[in-house]
């Protein structure tokens, strides 16, 4: 359980003022003391971020942050990080103390949660501090509050509990493939092994699928392009090919018409994104103009070399489709503009170290400020012709 990748973690994000005791709850959820707690304001800083196994719901990762009233010298820069994870989170505890109701702050940031569509618990902490009498009254008031102290066990058993159900409520189950292969059918993978390709391993978008694969039935078998002929002769009745972007061509040439074909890239915009959106994204390409300003995003951090997608392959590949001088930038894992002014087209990758949520708000963002944004793989297979090929699998 703590393999699981955290791209495929439900994310809880604990939010509220300094002091209200989100800490110490982080620790008592997490059962170990991993985030600092003291009565000086402004202890957390950046946010503390733990996977962990949440019995009998499964992974997730719990993010602790900073309070959202931090006056300390870098409070504006603490608040901002803070609340940038709202990006992330599947969903929310807004802690309060019963001493310090501020309603009006937390109102404020309930409609945080409803703008980024986060479902949400009010905790009410530090109930062993006050009086019967005012904790009656509080309860009356606030009637869809869990009631908390850390110093009682059971009422934080019962704050996992109300946690664990509110998380099955909204669960799904999603899928990469068992609803395009059917049971006991087969799926070849074609792996380019380059100079970026991790040494002894392969990468997190081909484990995924291979777990999928073994979750629905599905036999896999994982060959590299330079054995891709002897495979196609190996193997009968093969229901799908996948193959990394940056082969795509070549691959394409190798496999049957008759054999449907997508990339790892395409079949992670599907479940993580919105795929029609960006199929709308590659209808911009030709209305770039001269010196046109491109995002490229990538989610992940490494290294970039002669061989790099998103910094070498895709500029060079895009200005030679539509022979005209364009303007790129690039962003690294969680760093994501909010204003997109200025940008006349957003090239993302296929968001492997990412959770759902937060590509769904990166393209939220792309809509509101009305600005088209598509996808490494889409792209690949458009600027090599093989768009249509590429995307039947899923019609």
């Amino acid at each position: 359980m703590n393999q699981t990748p955290r791209a495929n973690r439900k994310h809880i994000v604990l939010y509220g003022k300094t002091n209200s005791g989100k800490s110490s709850i982080f620790n008592a959820i997490i059962g170990q003391d991993l985030s600092i707690v003291s009565s000086i304001k402004g202890t957390t800083t950046d946010p503390i971020i733990k996977s962990m196994e949440l019995i009998s719901f499964g992974p997730i990762t719990l993010i602790d942050t900073a309070g959202l009233d931090d006056k300390t010298e870098l409070g504006e820069l603490r608040i901002k990080q803070s609340l940038k994870m709202l990006q992330r989170a599947d969903f929310a505890l807004y802690i309060m103390d019963a001493n310090d109701l501020d309603e009006l702050a937390y109102k404020e940031m309930a409609d945080e949660f409803k703008k980024f569509h986060i479902p949400h618990s009010l905790i009410i902490n530090k109930v062993d501090a006050i009086s019967k009498d005012k904790l009656k009254l509080i309860k009356e008031k606030y009637k869809d509050a869990i009631f908390v102290s850390v110093n009682d066990e059971e009422s934080i058993i019962q704050l996992r509990s109300e946690l664990i159900s509110k998380l099955k409520s909204q669960e799904s189950e999603k899928t990469l493939l068992g609803d395009l292969v059917p049971y006991n059918g087969t799926v070849l993978l074609v792996v380019a092994i380059d100079s970026e390709a991790p040494k002894g391993r392969i990468i997190l978008p081909q484990v995924q699928v291979i777990r999928d694969c073994l979750d629905n039935g599905i036999k896999a078998c994982v060959v590299r392009d330079t054995e891709l002929e002897e495979a196609l002769d190996d193997l009968k009745n093969i229901d799908l090919v996948i193959t990394d972007s940056q082969i795509f061509k070549k691959v394409d040439k190798l496999v049957p018409k008759d054999i449907k074909l997508t990339s790892f890239s395409i079949l992670f915009a599907r479940y993580k994104g919105e795929l029609e959106i960006f199929l709308e994204g590659i209808s911009s390409i030709n209305e770039l103009k001269e010196n046109a300003k491109i995002l490229i995003a990538e989610s992940c951090s490494h290294s970039s070399s002669h061989e790099d997608i998103g910094k070498v392959k895709i500029p060079f590949m895009l200005q030679e489709k539509i022979a005209k001088s364009l303007e790129f930038e690039f962003t690294t894992g969680h760093d994501f503009p909010e204003d997109l002014k200025g940008y006349d087209l957003i090239i993302h990758c296929g968001g492997c170290m990412m959770n759902e949520k937060e590509m769904k708000t990166r393209i939220k963002i792309c809509k509101e400020n009305n600005i088209k944004i598509t996808n490494y793989g889409i792209l690949l297979a458009y600027l090599t012709g093989i768009l249509d090929r590429s995307i039947e699998i899923f019609h």
